[in-house]
């Protein structure tokens, strides 16, 4: 009786411990997996991070319509931080201990990146990195993850001051927000002109946000300077250039432009359009460089940026953080897992198949390989967006790799090339 009783008890224990089981998994299988971030929505970095963001969300509804990551819907939160460094601790820390996230992606740029490097090394988080530059340098996070095709301030600046003396050049000039970013970029561009045997005969910072830099560029042309490298964020660019096209540089420069963020997107490029002629600047994607995907990305994200009303073209971000999304994919697929290490450890073992050609990471997280571009504004027009979707417009002309052309020097004469 007892022995039977125990055998009744046994196989009702199983039953319940199977049911209990099955909810538990099916409870998985409904539970979303959660990537948190913060974006700039607003800001100086809002036109940007809106169209980097609308491209993420691209990528979680084709990864669930593939039936999500280990089956379960992937569920995308992003709060705006305003373009504003001093806000992103905070969101972080929200999306860890209140919204309970899975995954985490970092904002774009770096000023907004940079302040919450030693939060997620402390609490051991994965960090997909988003278009920064250098906030692992000193951090030294292990499952820090950058998806921006440069690698070192050597990638950015050293094709631009080689072509300037290749024009020429003998004397430089830099001038650089005072933000971390930008000096990190100009700290680069300083080392490789002393190692260039060219003379650093101006450099300057300026407060970050500035609207008048007639001073400057008054000051550059007095100095002579033949290569003139700057380092800004979009507003600040969108003045530079005014100011340049306003008092001019002089005749004896060779190339301008260098590490100036908000020239790549849509909005200033037709804002500013014929003051653009003339100025080699960095690049992520120009068109006529073809990598497997991109073109159906490109179709589709128009269609998605004209009804939200961001970048139409958005060929700066969009592809880079949408291959964000695909690496993402493929690291939690091939290990079945959700655990930050072993993800962290599949990154960086493995080259990964993107919509903006392969990727792979050096041992800081940063690309192994730069993937970089330099290219040269050439016979834009007023008021013409549709100008940009062509070749002939940008063309790379660094690295070789990639080149589209050869650059056209002085910058006077390149302002006039047709």
């Amino acid at each position: 009786m007892d022995k039977t009783r125990r055998k009744v008890l046994g196989t009702a224990g199983a039953a319940v411990m199977a049911a209990n089981l099955g909810a538990g998994v099916a409870h998985a299988q409904g539970t979303p997996v959660k990537i948190g971030m913060s974006m700039p929505q607003t800001g100086g970095l809002g036109a940007g991070g809106q169209a980097a963001l609308l491209a993420l969300r691209m990528w979680v509804e084709d990864v669930n319509a593939k039936g999500g990551l280990l089956g379960r819907k992937v569920e995308l939160i992003a709060y705006d931080d305003q373009s504003n460094g001093a806000n992103t601790p905070g969101i972080y820390t929200k999306l860890l201990d209140v919204d309970k996230v899975d995954l985490l992606i970092a904002p774009y740029a770096t000023n907004v990146t940079a302040p919450i490097m030693p939060l997620v090394k402390e609490r051991q988080k994965l960090l997909m990195g988003n278009f920064s530059f250098q906030v692992n340098a000193k951090v030294q996070h292990d499952m820090w993850f950058n998806n921006a095709p440069w690698n070192d301030a050597k990638g950015w600046s050293e094709g631009f001051f080689d072509m300037g003396k290749k024009g020429g050049g003998k004397t430089a000039a830099i001038f650089a927000a005072d933000a971390e970013f930008q000096q990190n970029l100009a700290n680069g561009a300083r080392e490789i002109i002393k190692s260039s045997g060219l003379n650093l005969v101006y450099d300057q910072n300026y407060p970050p946000n500035s609207t008048d830099f007639s001073s400057i560029v008054r000051a550059v042309r007095a100095s002579r300077a033949e290569v003139i490298f700057v380092a800004c964020y979009p507003s600040e660019a969108v003045a530079i250039m005014r100011s340049v096209n306003e008092i001019g540089l002089g005749s004896q420069v060779q190339l301008f432009g260098g590490g100036m963020v908000g020239l790549q997107f849509t909005p200033i490029m037709q804002s500013l359009g014929s003051l653009l002629n003339g100025v080699t600047n960095y690049n992520s994607y120009v068109p006529g460089m073809k990598y497997p995907g991109i073109d159906d990305f490109f179709k589709r994200y128009s269609e998605r940026a004209a009804a939200a009303k961001v970048d139409p073209l958005g060929f700066y971000l969009p592809p880079f953080n949408y291959a964000t999304g695909q690496m993402i994919e493929a690291a939690v697929n091939a290990t079945k897992s959700l655990d930050h290490k072993r993800l962290a450890d599949y990154l960086r073992k493995n080259t990964h198949q993107t919509i903006v050609g392969p990727i792979s990471f050096d041992k800081n997280g940063e690309r192994a390989k730069s993937a970089v571009v330099q290219a040269q504004f050439r016979n834009i027009q007023d008021n013409n967006v549709d100008q940009f979707k062509n070749t002939g417009k940008q063309i790379v002309v660094w690295p070789d790799s990639e080149k589209q052309g050869e650059v056209i020097t002085p910058f006077d004469k390149a302002r006039k090339a047709t």
